[in-house]
C-alpha cells in the first residue's frame, strides 16, 4: 500500500471487510493482520462496552486493525407501513412463537456518541464511517487523537461531501457489494456501476487515497480496481466461509448452496438497502417492506434471529456479494494473499 495507509505497516493491499452482525469478529481481524493486511473490527449493533471488550480481545495479538462505525443518517418509518408490514410477515413468526405485530417501534443512533467517546479517549490504528458522514468536528476529534479516518462512498457527490469533511480517504463501495450498501440517500436503491467505473468517477470529485470494495473475489478483479486507481481492495463476501469467519451455519451453507444463483438488493430485512442471496423471505416481502431504518431492523430481527438458530435459511438475511461463489472454505490468510496474487 501507498500513501495515507503506509503507517499502518498492512504490506498486503487486501483488506477484510467489516462485517457487522457477527461474521466479521477478532478472529477473522486478526487473521488479515497475520497475513500482512488488516481487517476492521465492525462496531454495528454493539454497546460501546462490548465493542471495547472487541477491542481488548483484537489488542492482545495485533496493533493493526481498524474499527467501522454506523454514523447516523436514520431513515424514519413511516408508523402505519411498519404495522402493516408486521401484519404481513407475522405468519412466518408465528411458528416460532413470535409476536412481531407487538414489537415496539425502535429508532436508535447504534450508541454513536458513547462508541466516539470511546474511540477518541482510547484510539485505535483506523476509523471507518458508513450510513452517514460525521461532522467536520467529529472527524477532526479523531484525527486529533491519532486515528487514520476513512469514509464509505457511493457516489462522486458523497465523495465530495466526505472530502469537505476531513476524512483521510475513502473507501468506494459498488453496488456489488454483499450486505448493506453505504449510500447516504437509503430512500433509493445504489445506481449498479461497475467499481473500476465508479472508482473514475470519484477520482473526478476527490483527491484522496481510494479504497474499493464490492463485488470482489478473484485476483482478476483485485488488478482491475488498482488499475483503477484504488490504493486497496476491501473484500468481505469472500472471506464468509473461511475458519475464522463468524456467520451462521446456515449462512456459510447458503453460500456454498448451487441452487442459489442470485444475489439481489432488498430493503426486505431492515428497511436499508443491502445485497443478499435471493430466498422466501426476499421473494415474499420485498415489494412492500417499508423502507425505515432501524425500524425494519428491530422488527425483523427475532425473526431471523429465530430462523438461524432453526437452520431455516428462507427467513435469514443471507448478506452476499456478486462474487459469492467465490466464497471458499480455508484459512482465511490464504483468501487474502491468493487475492493478491496478481500485484
Amino acid at each position: 500500500m501507498t500513501g495515507v495507509l503506509d503507517g499502518l505497516g498492512a504490506g498486503l493491499p487486501v483488506l477484510a471487510a467489516p462485517m457487522a452482525g457477527g461474521a466479521g469478529g477478532p478472529e477473522l481481524v486478526r487473521a488479515a493482520a497475520q497475513a500482512g493486511g488488516l481487517g476492521f473490527l465492525a462496531a454495528g449493533y454493539k454497546t460501546a462496552e462490548a465493542l471495547a471488550a472487541q477491542i481488548r480481545e483484537v489488542r492482545a495479538t495485533t496493533s493493526r486493525f481498524g474499527v467501522n462505525l454506523f454514523a447516523p443518517n436514520p431513515v424514519p418509518v413511516d408508523t402505519d407501513e411498519l404495522a402493516a408490514y408486521a401484519a404481513a410477515i407475522q405468519g412466518e413468526g408465528t411458528p416460532y412463537g413470535l409476536d412481531l405485530t407487538a414489537v415496539p417501534v425502535t429508532e436508535d443512533d447504534d450508541d454513536w456518541d458513547r462508541k466516539v467517546e470511546l474511540l477518541t479517549g482510547d484510539p485505535v490504528p483506523l476509523v471507518s464511517f458508513t450510513f452517514g458522514i460525521p461532522d467536520s468536528a467529529t472527524v477532526q476529534r479523531f484525527r486529533r487523537a491519532g486515528s487514520l479516518t476513512v469514509q464509505t462512498v457511493t457516489d462522486a457527490a458523497e465523495a465530495r461531501a466526505a472530502t469537505e469533511a476531513g476524512v483521510d480517504a475513502l473507501v468506494v463501495q459498488a453496488a456489488s457489494a454483499g450486505g448493506h450498501s453505504g449510500t447516504l440517500t437509503p430512500d433509493r436503491l445504489p445506481a449498479d456501476f461497475a467499481l473500476p467505473e465508479l472508482l473514475a468517477s470519484v477520482r473526478s470529485a476527490s483527491a484522496l487515497p481510494l479504497l474499493a470494495a464490492g463485488g470482489i473475489a478473484t485476483p482478476d478483479a483485485v488488478r482491475d480496481v488498482f488499475a483503477a486507481g484504488a490504493v486497496a481492495a476491501v473484500v468481505g463476501t469472500v472471506l464468509l466461509r473461511s475458519e475464522e469467519s463468524g456467520a451462521s451455519p446456515p449462512h456459510r451453507a447458503a453460500l456454498a448452496d448451487p441452487a442459489r444463483r442470485e444475489t439481489v438488493l432488498t430493503r426486505a430485512f431492515t428497511g436499508r438497502p443491502a445485497r443478499a442471496l435471493r430466498n422466501r423471505f426476499v421473494e415474499e416481502y420485498d415489494a412492500i417492506a417499508p423502507a425505515g431504518y432501524p425500524a425494519v431492523h428491530h422488527l425483523t430481527g427475532p425473526l431471523r434471529k429465530a430462523a438461524t438458530a432453526a437452520g431455516d435459511p428462507e427467513l435469514v438475511h443471507l448478506w452476499a456479494g456478486t462474487g459469492f461463489r467465490q466464497a471458499t472454505r480455508e484459512p482465511a490468510g490464504d483468501i487474502l494473499r491468493r487475492l493478491a496474487s496478481g500485484l
